[in-house]
């Protein structure tokens, strides 16, 4: 597999500082996050926690994460938050064989999201909690496929909500054609001309229901 230029840059990082095992450590597990979350989650929950990035000149956790490791605020808080919910509520994870299937931190992510809005909501089934659980932590089910299944029940989504939703959806893939057929010579100007004028017509409209709105 072809190396990324965040691959290299973690890489030459890991070299610079192979001084300090910990911080190389840290580099390197970031490199093999995909495969391995759970040693990244761990190692970063426990560097938080013991504040060991002001010792390699950093204002804050967030910062060094974005800068040294090049991972993102939402990605760290899901690692992290993953590893921790595991640690508390299913540790048994925690100590399956490494050949075994592991669910996804971010799998693991909306378990945790959806315990805790069922820890607000009584209302929320009981069995759907056990369903949920099973079918992440046990099973391996995708959890987009289990987001699917119970997305509308566990975190609904009102109708203008859904709306406004669909709107910029719309909105960005009629902007997106719009442009391509302005610098394209794929088909005729004359067509390209009218489904133009069309496009600009339900941008028009969109724009519109987003003043009404």
């Amino acid at each position: 597999m072809q190396q990324t230029n965040v691959d290299r840059a973690l890489a030459a990082l890991e070299e610079q500082h192979a001084d300090d095992p910990e911080r190389a450590s840290m580099l390197r597990l970031t490199r093999r996050f995909k495969s391995s979350w759970l040693e990244l989650g761990q190692a970063l929950a426990e560097l938080k926690h013991l504040k060991t990035w002001e010792r390699w000149g950093y204002d804050s956790f967030d910062t060094y994460a974005k800068t040294e490791l090049k991972l993102r605020a939402d990605t760290v808080e899901k690692l992290t938050g993953s590893y921790m919910f595991l640690h508390k509520r299913a540790p048994e994870v925690l100590q399956r064989d490494p050949l075994e299937a592991i669910p996804s931190y971010q799998a693991v992510d909306y378990l945790r999201r959806v315990e805790e809005k069922a820890a607000e909501d009584s209302s929320i089934p009981k069995e759907t909690l056990v369903d949920v659980r099973k079918q992440i932590l046990d099973e391996g089910v995708p959890v987009t496929k289990v987001a699917r299944l119970y997305n509308d029940t566990l975190f609904p989504v009102s109708e203008n909500d859904k709306r406004e939703s669909n709107r910029k959806a719309l909105k960005a893939t009629a902007t997106k054609l719009r442009d391509l057929l302005a610098d394209s010579s794929a088909i005729p100007s004359g067509l390209a001309s009218t489904v133009g004028g069309l496009l600009d017509e339900l941008l028009a409209e969109l724009s519109g229901d987003a003043k009404a709105a």
